[in-house]
């Protein structure tokens, strides 16, 4: 992949929010963008918008053979099956990449799977809204946001590069590489378990009054509990055995929680307290 040539071909599979807001960041910045999608209102809302220059709803082999870059928008299941179908009408040389949030039994089995002629190099933007669909497509959220590259034995310094590039031309901030299994034990607390915790707070009380009352605290800590359900249930059950160490590990700290309540111990809660705000203003300082 060629990043100076802005005729490159880039074809984004699956626009949804990520992949519109990919189109959109790409575009802007003179790239030729193709994208397909099943869904002719998106296809339709993408072009309306500018968004990129060409779109269908089938996966026509004339588009796919002019590809350059194949970035993969869709679910991971629905992407390996996609790939399946579709990877023929690929020409030689075509660099593959991804957004998905699990990559464990499914960037090894996507690169097992394609023609040697094809190099499949995963990555996974962290960036998102609490809308989802094309139509809330937003390139900024890509500014300083993190993004992480997957490579595996199989990928090629050139490929890992031009992943790289693709990063930086949509400005993230910091981009990192990590194996498939790190990178999903990774993912498994920082993002699934956080929303399992947003989830579970918005569930646990039916409260018909509580939006009346509630502070910045409550929503801050459940923005993200608005949530697409096929989506994250598929990300939770792949990576399923990281998940529920996580919620073991944070029930534990819990119930450490309130054994300190139970017993009145007011020193035990002051410690707990200082060791999380030093930890936050870690977060803080890499701001």
């Amino acid at each position: 992949m060629n990043w100076h040539d802005k005729n490159a071909r880039i074809v984004i599979v699956g626009v949804g929010l990520i992949g519109g807001s990919y189109a959109m960041g790409l575009t802007r910045q003179g790239y030729r963008v193709c994208a397909i999608d099943t869904n002719a209102q998106s296809i339709e809302f993408g072009l309306q918008q500018g968004l990129f220059a060409e779109g269908s709803t089938e996966p026509r082999p004339e588009l796919l053979a002019h590809a350059d870059l194949l970035i993969m928008g869709l679910y991971p299941t629905v992407m390996l099956d996609w790939l399946r179908a579709n990877q023929q009408h690929l020409r030689p040389g075509t660099l593959i990449t991804d957004v998905s949030g699990v990559k464990s039994n499914i960037v090894d089995v996507a690169q097992a799977f394609l023609r040697p002629d094809l190099e499949f190099c995963a990555s996974h933007p962290m960036a998102g809204k609490e809308s989802s669909g094309i139509q809330n497509s937003d390139c900024r959220i890509f500014v300083d946001a993190n993004f992480i590259i997957t490579p595996t034995e199989r990928n090629t310094p050139e490929g890992i590069a031009a992943v790289r590039q693709l990063a930086e031309i949509l400005h993230f901030k910091t981009i990192r590489q990590l194996d498939i299994h790190a990178h999903d034990h990774m993912i498994g607390f920082l993002s699934q378990l956080t929303h399992a915790i947003a989830v579970s707070l918005m569930t646990c009380n039916d409260d018909a009054e509580l939006a009346d009352f509630t502070g910045d605290s409550f929503r801050d800590l459940t923005r993200i509990a608005k949530i697409n359900d096929v989506m994250w249930s598929e990300l939770f059950l792949l990576n399923r055995d990281i998940l529920l160490d996580n919620i073991d590990c944070f029930s534990a700290e819990l119930q450490r929680l309130r054994q300190f309540l139970q017993e009145n111990d007011r020193e035990g809660l002051q410690q707990l307290f200082r060791k999380s705000t030093a930890r936050r203003l870690q977060f803080d300082a890499n701001k």
